[in-house]
């Protein structure tokens, strides 16, 4: 048996103006509405959808899961991404490898790094 990705859900008390950021931050688009209580958002071909559904509560503290992004030009695209409404959380480190961790309009953390930087890391 395989697996595969199919959508990664984000718990949040807005979901339409979070898919809305995160649309235009990976220059997806929305496919579904749901009354606004439960919004997908498609990206490029092949890759997982992400939808971004309404809660009462979402969880406190700091998510346990995050998306990790790449681009080739980091320093660029984390200066758009804190433009649009993001906020830097730190600039990390290791041997030969870099990225800077961001934070949606919602708090949610996720990661950014060069596409090739990334790359490496996976060998």
């Amino acid at each position: 048996m395989t697996l595969t990705v199919g959508m990664i859900t984000v718990d949040t008390l807005q979901p339409m103006p979070l898919a809305t950021w995160w649309a235009e931050a990976l220059g997806g688009r929305i496919i579904q509405e749901n009354e606004g209580f439960f919004v997908v958002v498609s990206l490029e071909e092949g890759a997982p959808l992400l939808a971004f559904q309404q809660v009462d509560d979402p969880t406190p503290g700091k998510n346990r899961i995050h998306l990790d992004l790449t681009t080739e030009d980091r320093e660029t695209e984390v200066e758009r991404l804190i433009a649009a409404g993001a906020t830097k959380i730190a600039d990390r480190e290791m041997p030969g490898f870099g990225w800077v961790t961001l934070a949606d309009p919602d708090g949610n953390q996720f990661c950014v790094a060069g596409r090739h930087e990334a790359e490496g890391t996976f060998d």
